[in-house]
């Protein structure tokens, strides 16, 4: 019974509770369970995620390689064996940079080094590289270092090759319609500036066969002549018909040209509107490009047959040849749009080749041009006077102011240099101006220096802007009141050309000064419109005949003037007395010339054989010199 009674013994040690505990929590309830190894389960997870990660890269649609320091391929996934044609294996231990074409420029070569070394952090570039089936494909190599790799481990990188075929056909197909012109279908503005400033920048030898070039440009700048009124009159569809037609008629004498005198390239586009140029690389000389300007006149001659239309048009060709060195885009595009400017000025349908002095002259008129307004108010205009003298009796009867220019730069300039400047840009008002008053003041002071001697009439010369762009009534009457000169000692000299045929507001402004009591010369007479018929109705009272006539005075065999000359001269001085005017002779310069000037009947005469233009104090020495009693 006892035995029965005391039920299982425990063991030692435990404790009577412990008797009653299931099996299952005696065993939990025992010695504590050991923690996991965080060694182990660290070296267990890399396991599990390089094996994600190798079966990520080989499954993966994009070419890739693990690449060593050293640029040898580690291993290579199954796109990358597919896009070069063979099994990943056999890329193993290959140079990437062989693969995929990274050593082909010095530039891609030394960024994919850095990466390798450590010393980048990416590099990317575009490639162009050979399909096993034989077509071309364009690929955006990437290489990138690789993370998580050991400190034991050698640094690797990644190196990955996208497909970017199609884009870059896209951005072809972009780049095309962005640089070539919709109507003709030739390069436009835009790539013929990007292919001159390459065909400047190119060096004189060629990388690739060290052969040597001529290191000279050429280029052929052209526009149509009179294509305004085609658009006008026909209308914009027969304009780009025209356009289109006329860029295969250049197209074809460049490619001509080409076959004539290989090497260099040839480039024809359209600028714009009607303007065409023929880029020459690498010209052979300009004997050679001033050819293709004659053949590309020639071409053009010849009528274009446009949906029933048959239109001749011709064109003005600016030709540049020059060498590389020394040229910039901006230098040769405006010497070839000076000389197409010459081209038209000089008649158009025809070429003109550039002039280095014709445009330095152009350069100086330029520079004058826009230094002439300031130079008025910085006061580097002065008054020289030459004297009128009666052929009579060689007494001085007045004076013409004549205008020079101290420019800082060019020195002392002569009218020639600059009126005609002065009158296309509108500032001969201002300068006319200050002549009429600076010369009306100094013959005021003769006179008030002077006032036993007969007082000089001042002769100004004035342009027909200034009848027209001012009020020249109101400056003369305010310039007289200024400086008390009396009218009658005020002479104003316009040209033949200005004054025939004048009407309208210029007749009204001559009949009005005189009314006032302003004398009216027509300068260089004989050389202009001569209508003399309209003559009689003009408010003139002098003639001054032009220096030309004068000139056939003189003996030029030593023993015969010219009888024409002399004979013309007579019969303009006869007529112009019957209508009541006085007349003045320019350019005396013999005393055989004053003799015969006088026995015809001028009244003064003007010229260096009496003296050039001088300085105003010189000329009141000649008036304390004259008789007092002549006048």
């Amino acid at each position: 019974m006892s035995g029965t009674s005391e039920g299982p013994r425990a063991p030692a040690g435990t404790s009577p509770d412990a008797v009653d505990t299931p099996v299952t929590e005696r065993h939990t309830a025992g010695p504590a369970a050991r923690p996991p190894d965080p060694v182990r389960s660290a070296a267990d997870t890399a396991a599990t995620e390089l094996r994600d990660h190798r079966a990520a890269f080989n499954a993966a649609t994009l070419p890739m390689a693990v690449v060593d320091g050293r640029g040898h391929v580690v291993r290579a996934n199954d796109a990358l064996g597919g896009l070069l044609g063979t099994t990943p294996g056999a890329l193993a231990d290959r140079q990437a940079c062989e693969l995929v074409d990274l050593t082909s420029d010095d530039r891609t070569w030394h960024a994919y080094r850095e990466v390798l070394q450590g010393r980048r952090s990416r590099f990317r570039c575009t490639r162009r590289l050979k399909h096993p089936d034989g077509r071309t494909l364009w690929a955006e190599v990437t290489v990138v270092p690789m993370t998580g790799t050991s400190a034991a481990e050698p640094a690797r990188v990644l190196l990955t090759v996208a497909d970017i075929s199609d884009r870059r056909e896209l951005q072809d197909r972009l780049r095309h319609l962005q640089m070539h012109d919709p109507v003709t279908r030739l390069p436009n503005r835009t790539l013929f500036f990007e292919r001159l400033s390459v065909a400047l920048e190119t060096p004189p030898y060629q990388d690739d066969s060290m052969l040597p070039r001529h290191g000279r440009i050429g280029l052929c700048y052209l526009d149509l002549d009179g294509f305004k009124a085609i658009n006008d009159t026909l209308g914009h569809r027969i304009g780009d018909r025209l356009l289109a037609a006329v860029a295969g008629r250049l197209t074809d004498c460049a490619e001509n040209d080409a076959s004539r005198s290989p090497g260099g390239s040839r480039l024809v586009a359209r600028l714009g509107g009607d303007e065409f140029a023929i880029l020459v690389e690498d010209s052979g000389g300009t004997e050679a490009l001033t050819e293709l300007a004659r053949s590309v006149l020639a071409a053009l001659q010849h009528p274009f047959d446009l949906a029933g239309q048959r239109l001749s048009v011709s064109a003005s060709i600016g030709v540049v040849e020059r060498p590389v060195a020394g040229t910039s885009p901006t230098g040769l595009m405006q010497a070839a749009d000076t000389t197409l400017y010459w081209a038209k000025a000089d008649g158009r349908a025809r070429w003109t080749l550039f002039d280095p002095e014709r445009n330095a002259h152009r350069m100086t008129r330029q520079a004058l041009s826009s230094t002439l307004r300031p130079a008025v108010e910085r006061g580097e205009f002065t008054l020289e006077y030459q004297p009128l003298v009666g052929m009579a009796d060689g007494v001085v009867r007045g004076v013409e102011a004549l205008v020079r220019w101290n420019h800082p730069q060019f020195g002392v300039l002569s009218p020639n240099r600059f009126v005609g400047i002065a009158e296309e840009d509108g500032s001969i008002v201002q300068l006319g101006r200050w002549i009429l008053r600076t010369a009306c003041r100094q013959a005021r002071r003769w006179q008030l220096d002077h006032p036993d001697e007969p007082a000089l009439f001042i002769s100004v010369n004035v342009a027909v802007r200034q009848v027209w762009d001012s009020d020249l009534v109101a400056d003369v009457a305010q310039i007289l009141g200024e400086t008390g000169l009396a009218p009658g000692l005020l002479q104003l000299e316009l040209t033949e050309s200005a004054v025939m045929g004048s009407g309208g507001r210029p007749l009204r402004a001559l009949q009005a000064l005189s009314d006032m009591g302003v004398r009216i010369a027509i300068d260089d007479f004989g050389t202009g419109y001569s209508n003399l018929a309209y003559l009689s109705r003009l408010p003139v009272s002098v003639l001054k005949l032009d220096g030309a006539f004068v000139k056939g005075f003189r003996y030029e065999d030593g023993t015969h003037p010219s009888p024409a000359d002399e004979t013309i001269v007579e019969a303009m001085v006869q007529l112009a007395h019957r209508l009541g005017l006085t007349v003045t002779a320019e350019c005396v310069e013999t005393a055989g010339q004053a003799e015969r000037l006088r026995r015809i009947g001028c009244d003064t005469g003007q010229g260096w054989l009496y003296s050039r233009a001088v300085a105003p104090e010189l000329i009141a020495a000649l008036i304390t010199a004259r008789p007092a009693a002549e006048s």
